[in-house]
């Protein structure tokens, strides 16, 4: 059997294992794949109508459109890294095959799937868009599939050298922190034309004359070109691709021969224990203590509070001008903060998940719904302490972005309200809707293989709650009644007691099926 089939077989049953005798994961898998056909075909269609647009758009938005899809290769098996085995040579390193032959076989697996065809799919709508004749079709039909895999071959090339990095602790954090600025930073234009530094043709059309010249924008000219020049481009291309793939396969050899740094031992960091010193001796205080434990040592943690006030501040300063030319004016900080407050608080919406399969150890504690209450206590009392005085900063800092000082305290009220409401929603989505995480391999990983679609209802169903339930005080405070905002917190604390008490009675007489739950992190 060829190296091609053999890894196409690989990937088919690993997809094909992770749906065996789990409705849950068939659920996920079929989810994943609407979504992943449905972004082909909308893709597809809205690169082919640049075809009505002017040309020199069309042409323009194409070179920008390729440019983006290689950066995603090259970012997102980085954040999915630990959770395909096919992109990580360790897992592959007792093949008996050498380098080049296991580097034809990461490849096939790396383009076997929905997702790389859907990609593929999208970029082949500019053959619909940008030919102006024969040899532009001509040329296209290469030029596509050279952008294809360019970006394939790119990102191999990146994950495989990063690969002994990626799976210490150190290496995921500088990852998430990295991937977050570059989410950041293509948000930049947005800003700067919200905030009126520059025309939008303008700067799309200065962005696309750099683009121009890097590989993908000259995969997009030949299409658009169909003559020699075009086929000058792909030729260089076609050598780039080849040198590419020749450093993967040079990185390659040389991560199946080296040794794992994430093996070697960690030095230990006594802590304080001023959780002791604050709260009585007993089980809220040992919950609290290992909660803040899990916030500092955990990357996932501090990836999603990081993310909270990064898209909240960014909210701000991009919809500040909005606010001073008659828009939401005085409410928009109390949107932004109440917002930041449901990012913050949808990370209490799978408490349990984190625990895994170590959940027995709390769950032969527990012995009362009191008790599994307490629990649910302890972990929403670390949360509020850091989330308290952060929904405080960002409060601040949305009030002087947006021009309206004066709404920083009602925001911060709101903000106080909102994440009591989504800390009560979320032990009851924990226990309704429990999911497993993978264990600490990615920073970005939030369910274990198969409840992708069991976590994203628990995400909608958690948003949802939360909301409808903010409704009755965010409604009065988007009209102006500043002073409701003085009854958010207690509003919130009471939802937040309400909700904690109906988890601790529906997880403890469900507590097998919890444990099943979580335990599926692998």
């Amino acid at each position: 059997m060829s190296t091609v089939a053999l890894f196409a077989r690989l990937k088919l049953r690993l997809l094909a294992g992770n749906l065996r005798g789990d409705l849950q994961r068939k659920l996920g898998f079929l989810l994943t794949t609407v979504v992943a056909l449905g972004t082909a075909v909308l893709g597809f269609l809205l690169m082919s109508l640049l075809r009505l647009a002017p040309r020199d758009l069309a042409v323009e938005l194409v070179i920008v459109a390729f440019a983006l899809f290689l950066l995603a290769w090259m970012i997102v098996p980085l954040l999915a890294f630990g959770l395909d085995d096919t992109l990580d040579p360790a897992k592959l390193a007792l093949f008996p095959l050498p380098a080049r032959r296991l580097a034809v076989g990461m490849f096939t697996a790396s383009v076997t799937g929905v997702w790389p065809l859907a990609m593929l799919a999208v970029t082949a709508g500019a053959l619909i868009a940008l030919p102006a004749g024969i040899g532009g079709v001509l040329l296209g039909v290469p030029a596509v599939l050279l952008q294809f895999a360019l970006c394939v071959v790119t990102s191999r090339l990146i994950t495989t050298a990063l690969s002994s990095g990626l799976r210490t602790r150190r290496g995921r954090d500088v990852l998430a922190v990295a991937a977050l600025f570059v989410v950041l930073l293509a948000q930049l234009p947005n800003l700067l034309i919200n905030r009126g530094f520059g025309d939008p043709a303008a700067l799309l059309h200065g962005l696309a004359g750099v683009l121009r010249w890097t590989p993908p924008g000259m995969a997009a000219h030949a299409i658009a070109d169909g003559g020699l020049a075009g086929l000058a481009e792909l030729a260089f291309l076609a050598l780039l691709t080849a040198a590419i793939g020749w450093l993967w396969i040079k990185a390659l050899s040389r991560a199946l021969v080296t040794p794992d740094v994430s093996t070697q031992a960690a030095s230990v960091r006594k802590d304080s224990g001023w959780i002791d010193r604050v709260l009585p001796d007993g089980p809220l205080a040992a919950v609290v203590g290992k909660e803040l434990k899990y916030i500092r040592r955990e990357p996932r943690f501090r990836v999603g509070w990081f993310s909270a006030v990064v898209v909240t501040l960014v909210l701000s300063f991009s919809l500040g001008r909005t606010a001073g030319e008659g828009g939401p004016g005085p409410a928009l900080p109390i949107v932004i903060t109440a917002f930041g407050a449901l990012m913050i608080a949808l990370q209490s919406g799978n408490t349990f998940g984190f625990d895994g399969r170590s959940l027995w150890m709390n769950a032969v504690t527990f012995g009362s719904e009191r008790g599994l209450g307490t629990d649910l206590a302890g972990r929403h009392l670390a949360n509020a302490l850091i989330a308290t005085p952060l929904l405080a900063v960002i409060a601040a800092a949305t009030g002087l972005f947006t021009g309206h000082p004066g709404s920083i305290l009602p925001a911060m009220l709101a903000g106080w309200g909102a994440l009591g409401i989504g800390l009560g929603v979320g032990s009851v989505t924990s226990v309704v809707l429990p999911y497993g995480v993978p264990e600490r391999m990615n920073a970005f990983s939030s369910a274990a293989p198969g409840q992708g679609g069991q976590a994203f209802a628990s995400s909608m169903g958690a948003m949802a709650g939360i909301a409808l339930l903010s409704l009755p005080f965010l409604v009065p405070l988007a009209f102006g009644l500043l002073w409701v905002s003085v009854a958010a917190p207690f509003y919130g604390l009471l939802v937040e007691v309400l909700g904690r008490r109906l988890a601790a009675r529906i997880g403890f007489a469900r507590l097998p099926e919890l444990m099943a739950a979580v335990a599926k992190a692998s």
